[in-house]
């Protein structure tokens, strides 16, 4: 352990997103979206393999399996410094990774700008939310800011299933019971289907990436649990031909009734480079109404994002219109607006 903690501390200090150890470059620290190089010298493959075994040594895991793979997911906390979430892989015949430095603290929703439309969900008491993006759009920050938020105003038992934990949560007025995949469960599904039976009102489903763990989640929510999930898709279009797709041919007509019911909210979230040098999120908003659940069950999804366009007034917004609120908002460039929209030419008549 002694001779990870340094780089450890250091990350922590410079405010590091993550932190990457391959050989060839000195350790890499994340931050604000930019890739920067620590002083020091360069890492050999057997630099590596001292760093990371210090890892597995600190998290008390055992190496073995990831020797085998070649791939390894798990967690570790330093007391004091932080939790750590940490993807061990091989590449070019060596050992490297990346780690995730997560704070002990959930952070404040307010600080992170997550808007109050999306912070309302904690208010739920059932039916399936998505929060979808790609990797690093801040999904499972948010998610625990929610789970957060309901463990603080409301009673319940909440349960997440996670690989790995991210953030700990403590009993306040809830009961949150933490499941790690591959700790405490072998995997998603087992551990979905025995949650079943642990008297839940809430359930935290990391990923939703197989057939049988998607319609374990539909059926869950069916049975008037609140779930929350992530995919890694860009907006609630693709996310529900997503969830869709994943099921054969003659069987989508019921999955698209089916997911019609118990669908209640897409959140779909990018990061985007700030004027002040921060990262700051965008959010596309959809709640599912009459006329969205009419398009999932009928197939019309191409009308959706229409729908979302000129659905503020019940609170949802279109990735466009976020971006575009931010620019208008001083928080990023015109440049960056145009970059991370979905439509180039809609958004430079909208700047205008």
């Amino acid at each position: 352990m002694a001779v990870s903690i340094d780089f450890l501390i250091r990350a922590v200090e410079n405010e590091a997103s993550d932190i990457f150890v391959v050989a060839g470059s000195p350790i890499c620290e994340k931050r604000e979206g930019a890739i920067m190089r620590t002083e020091g010298e360069k890492l050999l493959p057997n630099d590596t393999r001292i760093l990371i075994e210090a890892l597995y040594e600190a998290a008390g895991r055992s190496i073995d399996s990831y020797e085998k793979t070649g791939d390894d997911d798990f967690s570790f906390a330093v007391p004091g410094l932080a939790r750590f979430r940490v993807n061990t892989y091989k590449q070019r015949g060596s050992m490297a990774a990346v780690i995730r430095v997560v704070s002990f603290d959930i952070p404040s929703c307010d600080e992170l700008n997550i808007p109050k439309e999306v912070m309302k969900l904690a208010e739920e008491s059932h039916g399936m939310i998505l929060f979808t993006g790609t990797a690093g759009s801040g999904k499972s920050t948010t998610q625990a800011c929610i789970i957060d938020r309901i463990n603080k105003n409301y009673s319940r038992h909440i349960i997440t299933l996670e690989d790995p934990i991210e953030y700990l949560h403590r009993n306040q007025n809830s009961i949150v019971s933490q499941r790690e995949i591959a700790v405490d469960t072998p995997d998603y599904l087992s551990a979905l289907r025995a949650c079943l039976r642990q008297s839940p009102d809430v359930i935290q489903l990391g990923e939703m990436r197989d057939l049988e763990t998607i319609r374990t989640a539909m059926t869950a929510t069916e049975t008037g649990h609140l779930l929350m999930a992530t995919l890694h898709t860009k907006g609630a279009v693709n996310s529900i031909d997503r969830i869709i797709d994943t099921f054969p041919g003659n069987q989508q007509d019921q999955i698209r009734v089916q997911l019609s019911l118990v669908l209640r909210t897409v959140v779909s979230q990018q990061l985007l480079p700030g004027l002040d040098g921060n990262m700051v999120p965008a959010f596309e908003i959809m709640h599912v109404d009459n006329a969205i659940r009419n398009m999932i069950r009928e197939n019309k999804n191409h009308q959706i994002d229409m729908a979302i366009a000129s659905g503020g007034q019940k609170g949802m917004i279109s990735m466009d219109q976020s971006i575009a609120e931010l620019y208008s908002n001083g928080k990023i460039s015109r440049e960056t607006a145009l970059e991370y929209c979905d439509n180039r030419e809609q958004m430079e008549r909208r700047l205008k």
